[in-house]
Order: structure tokens, then sequence, then C-alpha cells
């Protein structure tokens, strides 16, 4: 066919084939311009059905005047063969750009707007494309969408061409009730959107399948993996913005196009995209090259000491150490890491340590150049390591042309455990914290106290020591008050010492959170973060009290900045899934939850928020399994011991409920906001309302102000809300919300 004319239009050459037709690159002699010519495949000219959609979609795309969609000029017959006439575009298509390397987020950002754009327009002219991926959508030079191939176009009111059984469209593309031959409206090319846009930022498909079956039973019954995995980026909204139109049931995602564009564009304004100037850097875990494996935790402690000084550097944003050991053994290229990290720098290097020996190589590189920036070599004994964590801290900042602040400098030429058998010590014990199980704290106590005979007083292991025994209380493995009072104690001890430690300005403002309010425990928690602005602890603390508090705002601010400095923590999940509850956007939040579980699957507080969505839900018969596999996984945490009592409220056994109502959770309890709210939702249900407004009040004496979950969403407090009581509370605590700032 190429060199023929046909009608008016010279053929130059052939663009490419289809399912639905095979497209030419024509010259229009009459008009003197360059147009695309598409026909239906040989051997299907003359089948009927085909015939039919062929002329659908000249139908479907004329209909349609839009910037981001392919334009239709005419449908033409020549010699009994009809072909389209349509708008040649001069690019690739999406699927292409995809394959051919990382699109940038503010192309992926701009791709979605224009493509959700292109959508909108089609579904307002009563159009549902049915078969929307990137294969038909072309990206020009320009950089525009242009979305094609309407082929498949379902027209409000026009002829059915298959039967309800049977499916149309790509599979890998297809929603549930496309899959299943159910019917079809504008919500099903919302779930085909979702996978191109989880596509264009992951590079690869959110739902996975050696074969056509695997594939449909992944789209059918598995959750995508988070946008996190992938690249890091992506704001948690755009994340969000996927997960809901990747909804099973269509009743549960997105309703309309235009909902997503608004979203869309509301993250594009409040993205924080990374600055040409900002100086960001990941260092990797330095590689154990002694033949004893059990030096591994020298070579880790030494990675968690410069991700430490170089932490204090305010201009410098540096990636947190549990991101930073995803990649440890792995054998990824350093564009790779810093692409996911979106990070400019990279530190990689080595430890050989054989008694007290020592022999360290640094490495400094410019991932976007691939250049390597400096190398050095340091020998000596254990008691440099000092001066050589120093020496590669300092070589660090001088090579990304950094100056210091007095106060910056300070910090890095300093030493915080000056005796070197002590600091190993202090390694042994942060690599033992890490493990966050009885046996590693236990080990880690151990240490410390070992480290403290031999300096006798140090902030540091002091602030180390209440870090412990609050974490004993938080993992849940300890909830005596001794272990609160020993973590007062020692943080107190590390503050008179070194009043900026944010180790310790942390756990003081955990602790008030608990013995006074959560409104003081904020204030130290910010101190904690003006003295270390990359604690990621810190960060996430404010961001789960925000969402608390119904302070959303805030919460995406720390969030913002827990993603950017420790993009694959699992725990950055916990701040949208609470916004998401205390939203009421429930199905959305179990979808969150979920990829929050994969990760923390033994975690009796994840556990505890996917069984109270369930419960929200009505699901109440998963939310029973739930709170059972809580209760035996830790049959004495608060968190079980709570949701047994909400379970057998919800199931009327009231006396049940009552029975595990002990002194012991009471007086616990009246310390957290959280266990309050619990008991008053308990209460609630078992129609006790006096005692149920006890805890209300309590919650909101401790601290939580969240108005409009407490007045509007919480489905549990619907037999206290006609109280005068719960209404004069809720006065007081709309005034409260009003006015907090976090």
């Amino acid at each position: 066919m190429i060199g023929q004319t046909i009608s008016h239009y010279k053929v130059l050459e052939k663009l490419g084939e289809g399912g639905m037709g095979v497209v030419y690159k024509a010259e229009d002699l009459k008009l003197k311009r360059t147009v695309a010519l598409k026909f239906l495949p040989k051997g299907l000219e003359a089948q009927e059905p085909e015939r039919v959609r062929f002329l659908q979609e000249a139908q479907a795309a004329s209909a349609l005047n839009h910037p981001n969609i392919c334009t239709i000029h005419d449908l033409q017959d020549f010699n009994g063969q009809q072909f389209i006439i349509m708008e040649y575009m001069d690019g690739v298509t999406l699927k292409t750009s995809i394959v051919n390397g990382h699109l940038s987020f503010e192309n992926c950002l701009s791709y979605a707007i224009q493509i959700a754009e292109a959508l909108q327009e089609a579904h307002s002219h009563g159009i549902v494309h049915r078969d929307v991926k990137p294969e038909n959508i072309m990206v020009n030079t320009k950089n525009q969408i242009k979305v094609m191939d309407f082929g498949l176009a379902k027209l409000k009111g026009s002829l059915k061409l298959t039967k309800t059984s049977s499916t149309v469209g790509t599979i890998a593309y297809m929603a549930p009730e496309q899959i299943q031959g159910g019917e079809v409206d504008a919500r099903s090319d919302i779930f085909s959107y979702g996978i191109v846009l989880f596509e264009m930022l992951a590079g690869s498909l959110p739902f996975h399948g050696e074969h056509e079956a695997a594939m449909i039973y992944s789209i059918c019954n598995e959750e995508p993996e988070p946008i996190s995995r992938f690249r890091t980026d992506v704001s948690y909204s755009i994340n969000s913005i996927i997960l809901k139109a990747l909804q099973k049931e269509p009743s549960s995602r997105y309703q309309t196009m235009s909902e997503i564009i608004q979203e869309l564009k509301e993250s594009l304004l409040r993205s924080a995209t990374i600055s040409k100037d900002e100086k960001s850097i990941a260092v990797l875990p330095f590689e154990n090259m002694s033949s004893d494996p059990d030096q591994e935790y020298f070579s880790d402690g030494l990675t968690e000491e410069v991700i430490s000084d170089l932490s204090k550097v305010h201009s410098l944003r540096v990636i947190s150490r549990s991101s930073i050991m995803t990649f440890k053994g792995t054998k990824k290229k350093i564009p790779e890491i810093s692409r996911e990290l979106n990070v400019q720098y990279i530190l990689e290097g080595s430890v050989r340590k054989s008694g007290t020996n020592l022999r360290i190589t640094a490495q400094l590189i410019d991932a976007t150049s691939d250049a390597h920036l400096w190398t050095e070599k340091y020998s000596g004994t254990l008691e440099d390591v000092f001066d050589i964590q120093e020496k590669v801290s300092r070589s660090i900042v001088d090579a990304l042309k950094i100056t210091l602040t007095p106060k910056e400098y300070k910090i890095i030429a300093e030493r915080p455990i000056p005796d070197v058998h002590a600091h190993e010590y202090y390694l042994r014990a942060t690599y033992e914290i890490w493990k966050y199980s009885s046996e590693g704290l236990n080990n880690a106590l151990r240490y410390l106290e070992n480290a403290l005979e031999i300096v006798e007083e140090n902030a540091l292991l002091n602030a180390a020591i209440s870090y412990v025994y609050f974490s004993f209380v938080n993992a849940g493995i300890k909830v005596e008050d001794l272990y609160i009072d020993k973590a007062r104690h020692y943080a107190e001890k590390a503050l008179n010492l070194d009043p900026e430690s944010s180790i310790a300005h942390m756990v003081v403002g955990l602790l008030d959170t608990w013995q006074k309010s959560t409104k003081i425990g904020i204030g130290h928690l910010k101190r904690s973060l003006a003295s270390d602005p990359n604690n990621y602890e810190t960060l996430l603390w404010l961001g789960a009290f925000s969402a608390h508090l119904g302070k959303y705002d805030a919460c995406e601010r720390f969030l913002s900045r827990m993603i950017r400095i420790d993009p694959f923590n699992p725990m950055n999940f916990m701040c949208p899934a609470l916004v998401q509850i205390f939203q009421g956007q429930f199905d959305h939040a179990m979808s969150t939850l979920n990829n929050f579980r994969q990760a923390l699957w033994q975690s009796v507080p994840v556990q505890y928020f996917c069984a109270m969505v369930l419960a929200y839900t009505n699901r109440f018969e998963e939310a029973f399994v739930a709170f059972d596999q809580m209760f035996k996984i830790e049959p004495d945490s608060n968190f079980s011991i709570c949701g047994q009592m909400l379970k057998y409220s919800l199931q009327g056994s009231k006396s049940a409920a009552l029975q595990l109502y002990t002194p012991k959770l009471k007086s616990w309890a009246k310390r957290d906001f959280g266990y309050s709210n619990t008991l008053a939702e308990i209460f609630s249900v078992l129609d006790q309302k006096e005692e149920a407004l006890n805890w209300l009040e309590n919650a909101v004496n401790r601290g939580m102000i969240n108005y409009h979950f407490f007045n509007e969403i919480d489905p549990l407090f619907k037999n206290i809300r006609g109280e005068e009581r719960f209404k004069k509370l809720m006065e007081r605590v709309k005034k409260e919300w009003e006015e907090f700032e976090v």
C-alpha cells in the first residue's frame, strides 16, 4: 500500500498495527497536510461486528473536540474498504516512553492530568473508552498527550456489540467488572486509568500474572504495592488517588474523572519538588570486609554514625537508616539507587576490623553524572574511629561545598561518647534496638549500662537508655509504671547533660502525652525536631498526633518530610491511614492498611486499626477474626484486650466485655487518649451512656479534639450523640480544635 494514492491521500509509510486496525502516514494532496489513515486489518473487512466497531470508533472520536483527543477528520470508503482519516501525531506511544526509562514525576503528573481531561471529555458525551492503556495514548514532540483508539468505545444508547458474558479490551488494564463481563461505565475507565497512572510512576503494572488466568485473579483479588516501593518523589496524596481509582467495587472508586482532575491539580500545587539547589545524600551500608560476621554491628554502627552526623546539617537532606538498610546486600547500581531514593549524592564504603586494627574505605559519588568526587582510605586502630568518622563527615561537607554553622561544626567535631570501648557498646546496643524485640531491647539495655559504667555520665547513653525503656512500653512488651518512670528518669538526666538532645526531648514528649496531655507532649516533640530535623520517629509521632487531632494539613507536612528522609519505611502508611479513618474514608483506609499490614503483619497496633475499620463498616465477622488474631499475637496487650471488649460488645455479650474491664486496664487507659476513646466507643455500643461519656471526656482532656470524627463520623458513637452532655462536650471540642495549631 505504501506509495499508492487512495482517494486524494498518498500513503507514505506504515506507522503501526494492532487488533483494531493498521495505521499509515499519508499526505493529503488537496489540503497539503500530513494525516494518518486507519484501515481494518486484513481478514476483518468483511466481518460485520468489526465493521460496526470501526464505524463506532469514527463516530465516537469525531463527536469529541479536545486538545488531548486524536482528531478524526473523516470516514471514507475506497473500493469497498472503509478507512478513517485522522490527525497525524509526530511522537511515540506512552508505552514506549515508559519502557524507555524513568519518567520524571513532573511529566507523569502532567500526562496524568491530560489523560484524565481527555477521558472526562469523552464521559461527558456519554462515551466510555473501554480500552484505556499506554499503547492507545500518544505523547507528541511537544509533550502533549493524545488519547486514541476509540474502537471499543461504548456510546450511550448505542447497539451492544458483545454479549454480557464476553469481554472486550486488554486484560492487564481491565476493571474487575469488565473482566467478569458485567456492565461497564465511566468508572471502568477510571480503574484502567489508575493502572496507567501506576505504570507511569512505577515502570511496571500494579497487578501481575504469568498467564491470563493469573492476571485476572490478581486484578480481581489482590492489592497493588504502594508506589513508595518503586520511587520516593511521589506524595501520599498521589498514592491515595491511585488506590482509590483501583478499588475493586465501582461504588468505592472515584465516580467521575473530574474528581481525579481536581485532586491531581491540588496535589500539583502542594507537591514539594526538590530544588536543583537542594543537596541530598544517601549513606549506603558500609560493607563488612572482616572474616568475622559478628563484626556486622561495627560496619552498621559506622553507617549510622555518619548518617547521624550529616543529619545535623540543616541544609543537607539525608536518607534515614531504615530505608538505607533495604539496600544492604543488594547489587543495585548507583544510578538506580539514586533514582529510587531521589538523591543526588551517594556515599559507599567498606570496613575491615581485625582485633583493634581498622581499615575503612569511603567514596562519594555524584549519581547524576557518575562522577567520583573523592575516594579515601583510612587506616588506624579502634582508638582512631572517632577521628576517621569525623574526617568522613567533614570530607562530604567540603565536597558538597556546604558552609557549616558554628553549631553544626561543633556537632560534627564533638565526640558524644569519648571512650572507644563505651562507644563500641553503644554501637552494639543500637544494633539490638533496631530488632524491636524483647530479647533485642534487653540486650541493648545491658550494653548501654556497660557503657555507662565506663564513662559514668553521658547524655547520649542516658537518652538511648530512656528510648529503650520507652520502646518496651511502646511495643507493648512492658507496660508497668516502672518502665515509664525509668524512661522519664533517664531522659531528664540526658537533658540535664545536653539540653539539645533530640532523642531525650522526643521521649519526654511521648511520656507527656500519657502523663499530661497531647498538647504538652507536642511541645517537646517540636523541640526534638528543632534539634534534629531528620529525626524520623519524632516526625512520625507528630504526624500521628496531628491526624488524631484532626489537623490533616499538618499531618501531610510531617508525612512529606518522613517520605523524603525515609522513603521505604512501612510506617509511612500509618499517617495516611489515620487521616483516611478520621475522615470516614474507611474503604480507602483499608487499602492503605493492607499495604501497611503486609510489612508489619505481627504488629498489634496495625491489626487493631484494621479491625476497627472493619467494625466501622459493619463487617463485624471479619473484625472479630482480626481482634482474635491480635489476641493470639499479644494476649496481654491493652490493644488486644480492648479489641476483645469491643468484639463482645458488638456481639451483645455485655458480661464477657465487662469481665475484661479490670482496674489495671482502667488505670492505664486514663493516661492515653486512644484507649480512652476506644472505651468510650465500647460503652456507647453497650448503651452505658454515662460511662461512655466519662471516657470520651477523658480522651478530650488528654488532647483528643477531633471534632468532626466525634460529632459526625464515628459510627460507634450513635447511641450518645443525642445526649446533652455529648453536645456540650462537642462545643468545647470544636472550640479547642479550631484554636489549636500543631
